[in-house]
């Protein structure tokens, strides 16, 4: 779960109770206490009407009320040709996750029975990279890796890199990254990327991935937008 969606859930565990200790919202939550008091503090930091005492625990202002969520049929449309274009070119979890995601919003908000959309998508030419699943999880978690490249020449390589992010370009991905053997950033072609293992490396200082867009030639503009998208290092452009 993404740090947001769990200070939201935070909020709506706690709605309507008088106390809640940090260790009830760990147990509930599946994360440790340690967690969830930095994500009370980041909650309080942003100005959250919350209030909480040493062994007394936590509770809302009286009422407080998190904001609803809803959308119009051009929202539920776009959410459903999305997942329809995960379903076709990103890792399996992922697009199981949109499915799954879909169907509970339907669910809660009863809007099984709007008009179709008239937005389709067709089966893409070539399915998901095997690594891609794994690449994704490397991002996520600043993880290095050890790729076995081949190059547009078809010259094999091995790259050690500290992966930053995967950009879907309609026809293929690539892995934005910082490579140890260039000591530069770089990309790669994930369909070039014949295995990969991990790398006994400590991640690197001061690389990021606006570092790489930056090198890159993007425009402040440009960086802003796919820092506002997701928490998650997966960009579509």
């Amino acid at each position: 779960m993404r740090r947001a969606d769990r200070l939201l859930q935070i909020l709506l565990l706690m709605r309507g109770r008088r106390r809640t200790t940090a260790a009830q919202l760990a147990a509930w939550l599946e994360v440790s206490p340690r967690t969830v008091y930095r994500d009370m503090a980041a909650l309080l930091a942003s100005g959250a009407p919350l209030n909480g005492e040493a062994g007394e625990g936590y509770w809302l202002e009286a009422g407080f009320t998190p904001p609803p969520i809803s959308f119009d049929t051009a929202e539920l449309a776009a959410l459903e040709a999305g997942a329809r274009m995960l379903a076709g070119c990103a890792d399996s979890d992922t697009a199981a996750a949109a499915a799954s995601a879909l169907q509970k919003i339907h669910a809660v908000l009863g809007s099984g029975g709007l008009t179709p959309s008239p937005l389709f998508v067709p089966p893409l030419r070539s399915p998901a990279p095997a690594v891609l699943t794994e690449l994704r999880q490397a991002c996520e978690q600043q993880r290095c890796l050890q790729l076995h490249y081949r190059d547009e020449g078809g010259r094999s390589s091995e790259r050690e890199v500290a992966p930053l992010g995967l950009f879907f370009w309609g026809e293929h991905w690539t892995l934005a990254a910082w490579c140890r053997l260039r000591q530069a950033y770089r990309h790669f072609r994930t369909d070039r990327i014949q295995a990969v293992h991990a790398a006994n490396l400590a991640w690197p200082d001061d690389i990021s991935l606006d570092g790489f867009l930056q090198q890159a030639g993007a425009g402040t503009d440009v960086r802003q937008r796919l820092q506002q998208q997701t928490s998650q290092p997966w960009h579509r452009r």
